[in-house]
């Protein structure tokens, strides 16, 4: 018998950090601040939901939990760095992340930028390294799929794009284009990243489910921008009405909360069609895309 979502999430939750703190560098070896910094940053934070995503995608593609987990991981980490990155004083200049003090304000700049440097890089050794499919094409095209979310037509050009938007006001294409890049690339990552790991799905079935990440990651953020406005900065664990003070264009500025709020329905039932071949199959990526439209409306 399947066991609730909730059982579900905190029991991925808590394998999860114990992944983590495996993989990554023991604060006790050298250089001590630097490994001390990178699992302040990664560690006891956040809700996990790339990995989530990835352990979900896994099991409907029949991979074993203990492939998905290093996928899952080096999407995290590639996730970790790019917080600690837009959280500095020449991106966002934030001071709060998951609750707690951001990596340059608990330790210093120059860290912090060594902290996404290295996460990023232990991202990748973790896929070269480990046995995560029995065919080694297969675990380079997973190397190419992290590569490709994480660089300048992935995650890093979004922010490109995010920050050459501040004053402006966006097409609703624009605003699209720029999310699809900067949040969406790593969600859809993360989900084929664990469903690389099993052999149970063919190609067309990869195609949608990579349709379904691409569009529970514009989702994803349009509900994002939603809570800037409407939830206070204890609930988010960052500093709330961030992106109104810093002139941001959002999908609230560009349509309103009422409207924002109809997208984020619209994307989530789109992002459900997608996953009808697959049955009762996909019930832990239907739960997830539920969570993360429904979380606080």
């Amino acid at each position: 018998m399947m066991t609730d979502f909730a059982t579900w999430v905190a029991t991925r939750q808590t394998s999860f950090e114990s992944v983590l703190q495996r993989l990554l560098p023991p604060p006790g070896i050298a250089p001590q601040r630097l490994h001390q910094a990178m699992r302040y940053s990664v560690l006891e934070g956040g809700k996990r939901v790339r990995p989530l995503l990835a352990y979900a995608a896994g099991e409907l593609a029949g991979a074993a939990v203990a492939r998905v987990e290093v996928a899952a991981a080096a999407a995290e980490l590639i996730h970790a760095y790019s917080l600690v990155h837009d959280d500095m004083p020449c991106m966002d200049d934030d001071v709060l992340r998951r609750g707690k003090a951001t990596c340059h304000v608990e330790y210093d700049e120059a860290t912090a930028l060594l902290v996404g440097d290295a996460l990023q890089s232990l991202a990748f050794q973790l896929l070269a390294e480990r046995a995560l499919h029995d065919d080694a094409k297969r675990q380079l095209q997973m190397v190419k799929l992290l590569a490709l979310a994480s660089g300048s037509r992935g995650m890093a050009g979004g922010q490109a794009l995010d920050l050459a938007g501040v004053g402006q006001q966006l097409t609703l294409p624009e605003l699209e284009q720029m999310h699809i890049h900067k949040t969406g690339a790593l969600i859809r990552a993360a989900i084929l990243l664990g469903a690389y790991c099993g052999d149970r799905l063919s190609d067309a079935q990869l195609e949608r489910l990579d349709h379904f990440g691409k569009l529970i990651g514009l989702a994803f953020q349009v509900v994002d921008d939603v809570l800037d406005c409407e939830a206070d900065t204890a609930t988010l664990g960052k500093t709330a009405g961030k992106d109104a003070d810093h002139a941001k264009p959002t999908y609230v500025s560009l349509l309103g909360l009422a409207g924002a709020k109809e997208m984020a329905q619209r994307l989530h039932g789109e992002a459900l069609q997608c996953l009808d071949e697959f049955g009762d199959a996909a019930r832990r990526l239907r739960e997830l895309a539920d969570f993360i439209v429904l979380r606080k409306f």
